[in-house]
C-alpha cells in the first residue's frame, strides 16, 4: 500500500508545492499530489502550478499572512529551480 509520503515523492515536487496545490484548488493532499504528478508532464502544466502558489501567494498577503507569504515565495523560488519550464521567458514571476 503507497503512503501519502510515496505518492508525493512519486510526483516530482515537494511537500510545499502539494500543499500550495492543495491550498488553491481545495482538494486533499493527496489529490493534489496526483494533480501535480499530471501537471509536471508539460511545460504549460509546470507554469499551472506557478500561476497557483503566484495565487497563493497573493492570498496570503491581502489577508496579512506575512509569515505564509514568505513560505510560499520559498516554495515558489524552489519549484522554479528544480522545474525551469515553469517560468515564463526564464524568469519567475515572483
Amino acid at each position: 500500500m503507497l503512503t501519502f509520503e510515496d505518492c508525493q515523492a512519486l510526483c516530482g515536487v515537494s511537500k510545499g508545492v502539494v500543499a500550495a496545490i492543495a491550498e488553491h484548488e481545495h482538494i486533499p493532499q493527496m489529490a493534489a499530489a496526483e494533480m501535480a504528478n499530471y501537471l509536471c508532464e508539460n511545460s504549460a502544466g509546470e507554469r499551472c502550478i506557478r500561476r497557483y502558489i503566484l495565487d497563493d501567494i497573493a492570498a496570503a498577503e491581502k489577508r496579512g499572512d506575512s509569515r505564509h507569504a514568505a513560505v510560499l515565495k520559498a516554495v515558489l523560488c524552489r519549484f522554479v529551480d528544480t522545474h525551469p519550464r515553469a517560468a515564463r521567458n526564464g524568469t519567475p514571476e515572483a
